[in-house]
């Protein structure tokens, strides 16, 4: 029965998009520390409004089980392009530099030249954060020369954006291989008036040892005419830009992929002052209704160019809301994580299960509905492959399932494998339908929750239910073990057992 309801399934959805005439456009928006509570139509209690977020859900999907791979910025971002969770990289905690080797190596698989491959104008505009190569040194670059290992080696056809999060530095506008105004002054953090975090504005400095000087701290290197509250309408601007360019071809039957990662609301927390004093939430509040604002952009552009209905728009944000989602509760009574337990950086819901909304006016089938089945952000590849009929190799996708059948039947019995989750430390949980096991990790102990029973993950049930953590302990060593969650040949991780994996001994490992 399961395997005929997948097979009605798949002809409802060719029978809806008609694949190859009708490929989509696909813009994915990806935010940047929003949490679940920070969308109004997720939560009744918001203490800010956010029409086009809520647009998207009540003329789309809204996906409420939905999960980051990562609880922060660079993890996160491997994994939603490349269908891969980013723990099996070198990269076990934490997040890069604006300067680094690229985390995707060359050749691997992303959305965007899965896509190219198919027909596709790719373009990514906003935050990297997964490692560029620049040249020279700082203090010493000569920024005439091309960046290498960045975007455009990973499937992008064009590029617009920044590095990485703008307390990282080389903080210039890129477009291409080479920064429109090249980075050559310094700057560190300065006071932010509207919230509990900085600001990245002139005046800038010629060297570092003056920023340091000025400011106390020494200088990070940025271009002379960057200033951090821009980002937003820059990269709403280049993106409407670059779609207009796209648009003739679009409607002759070569569509388009924009991957737009904003920089907000990740700090610094810095609206326009056209949005100052909206909502109730101070300069968070007024921060994420910039970003819905600009949302609402990009819906506008859409419908003018003709371009709407067979546009497929993703919306997503990286993993949980910033540590002052604490304060916000006490200032503001709003809870940016929602009815969740934690937030960036924490392996409970509140680090990774985000907002996740697909509008496509042609292809979902009964829109304004909810779905609470459990995704991941790492099965975008492969829900955007089925939908063109386009098969990945097994070294492609190893954490990717599509669900697919869900846009087209409301209905849809798409269950998910176990999706694992990661925090920012290395510590790992496994979700597994309403069943939940976090890890243990150094000298904490691993916990059971049951998610139907308690969302907040407030009651842990570790000891009334040995046999459901063993089940799950079992899942998730094969899981890390063979490389993939997928079914398929086993792959090897990149690197060999590390201490995080602390439920097993290296000799369950597989040597690579």
């Amino acid at each position: 029965m399961k395997r005929l309801s997948t097979f009605l399934s798949l002809l409802l959805l060719m029978a809806g998009i008609g694949f190859g005439a009708e490929r989509p456009n696909i813009v994915v928006i990806y935010t940047d520390d929003q949490g679940f509570g920070d969308a109004s139509c997720l939560n009744p209690d918001a203490k800010f409004q956010t029409p086009n977020l809520d647009r998207l859900a009540a003329e789309g999907i809204s996906f409420t089980n939905a999960h980051c791979s990562d609880t922060v910025c660079t993890p996160s971002r491997y994994g939603l392009l490349t269908g891969r969770y980013c723990w099996r990289t070198v990269k076990k905690s934490g997040v890069l530099g604006a300067e680094a080797k690229c985390l995707i190596e060359d050749g691997r698989t992303t959305l965007a030249s899965m896509l190219r491959a198919n027909g596709y104008h790719t373009a990514m505009v906003g935050k990297w954060h997964l490692g560029m190569d620049f040249p020279g040194e700082a203090g010493s670059r000569d920024w005439t020369q091309p960046v290498r290992d960045m975007p455009l080696d990973k499937g992008f056809d064009y590029f617009f954006g920044i590095p990485a999060s703008l307390n990282y530095g080389v903080l210039a506008w890129f477009e291409g291989r080479y920064a429109k105004v090249p980075p050559t002054l310094f700057t560190a953090k300065k006071p932010n008036s509207r919230h509990v975090d900085y600001r990245i504005k002139p005046p800038y400095q010629d060297t570092p040892e003056e920023t340091r000087r000025a400011l106390g701290k020494r200088g990070m290197e940025v271009a002379p005419d960057f200033v951090d509250n821009q980002c937003l309408t820059r990269f709403t601007d280049k993106s409407i830009q670059w779609m207009r360019d796209q648009a003739d071809d679009a409607k002759s039957g070569k569509p388009f992929f924009l991957y737009l990662p904003l920089t907000s609301p990740h700090y610094p927390v810095c609206p326009l002052p056209e949005f100052h004093g909206m909502g109730q939430c101070g300069g968070y509040g007024e921060f994420v209704i910039e970003t819905d604002h600009h949302v609402g952009r990009i819906l506008r552009f859409l419908k003018e160019s003709g371009l709407d209905d067979n546009t497929m728009i993703v919306f997503s944000s990286d993993n949980g809301p910033e540590n002052s989602w604490r304060q916000r509760i006490q200032d503001f009574d709003h809870r940016s994580n929602g009815p969740f337990r934690g937030g960036k950086r924490d392996i409970y819901e509140g680090g990774h299960r985000v907002p996740f909304f697909v509008r496509w006016p042609s292809g979902v089938q009964h829109p304004g509905r909810s779905y609470n089945g459990l995704v991941c952000q790492t099965d975008l590849l492969a829900t955007f492959a089925e939908l063109l009929e386009c098969e990945l190799d097994s070294g492609a996708g190893e954490d990717s399932q599509s669900f697919a059948s869900v846009f087209m039947d409301a209905t849809s019995l798409h269950q998910r494998l176990p999706l694992i989750s990661h925090d920012a430390r290395g510590r790992f949980s496994i979700t597994d339908g309403r069943w939940k096991l976090v890890m243990p990790f150094r000298k904490l102990e691993a916990e059971l929750y049951d998610l139907a029973a308690d969302p907040s993950e407030s009651d842990n049930i570790y000891a009334e239910h040995p046999d459901r953590a063993a089940e799950l302990t079992e899942k998730i060593t094969q899981i890390v073990c063979r490389g993939r969650t997928t079914a398929g040949p086993s792959v090897p991780n990149d690197t060999g057992y590390w201490s995080d994996l602390a439920w097993m001994s290296s000799s369950e490992y597989p040597a690579n």
